[in-house]
């Protein structure tokens, strides 16, 4: 579990596919500490598990069903990714809940400066848009945002700068693919929702 405050970006060293799967290298900037083997990290928003280390540099595994469904096919070597370690008990919660599994991504439509801040629109599926609302979060690219317009095909958050300076959004243009991880609570509202029409019309 994390909270989408991320704590420092990482620069991706190597995205391979091998026979096993594929194997993503980051190395790990110096204020990412106290780590380990095993451990869960959100790249990207996606939560990943350590499989090897090396110094600064850190080795996740992915199946293909995380590439398929997230921005990862699309990830170049020197590309910046967003890091957060998961949650611990004394951990204050500064965004909102995210698990750390990207439901779909989705593609920039619009980052600009507006005045002292920035604005950000994403296009993404209908359903997914049936889980947001106006003042509701979302996690994109595991950074905890506030939706402030809605349409039916794409939604708009506003951005301070300083989420831009430390997190890959300066990275960002138009047309560039996102990771989207909506509302926990919404998504299972909805799915409680399509059960009991399912069962009426049953």
């Amino acid at each position: 579990m994390f909270t989408g405050l991320v704590e420092a970006t990482g620069k991706v060293e190597r995205f391979e596919q091998k026979k096993a799967g594929f194997e993503l290298d980051v190395k790990m900037p110096a204020k990412m500490d106290g780590y380990s083997l095993g451990d869960s990290i959100a790249v990207n928003g996606c939560c990943l598990t350590i499989a090897r280390m090396s110094g600064d540099l850190v080795s996740f595994d992915l199946l293909a069903e995380t590439v398929k469904r997230t921005s990862f096919a699309g990830v170049r070597e020197s590309d910046q990714v967003n890091l957060e370690r998961s949650l611990l008990p004394t951990t204050r919660m500064g965004g909102h809940f995210v698990t750390g599994h990207v439901d779909e991504s989705g593609t920039v439509k619009v980052i600009e400066p507006r005045g002292a801040d920035y604005y950000l629109k994403i296009s993404c599926s209908r359903e997914g848009m049936a889980y947001m609302v106006e003042k509701g979060s979302i996690a994109v690219d595991g950074i905890s945002l506030t939706v402030a317009e809605l349409s039916e095909e794409d939604f708009a958050v506003w951005l301070i700068p300083h989420t831009m300076e430390e997190t890959n959004l300066k990275e960002r243009s138009a047309g560039d693919r996102v990771n989207l991880e909506f509302d926990l609570l919404a998504k299972h509202v909805g799915r409680m929702l399509d059960a009991r029409l399912s069962r009426d019309a049953g």
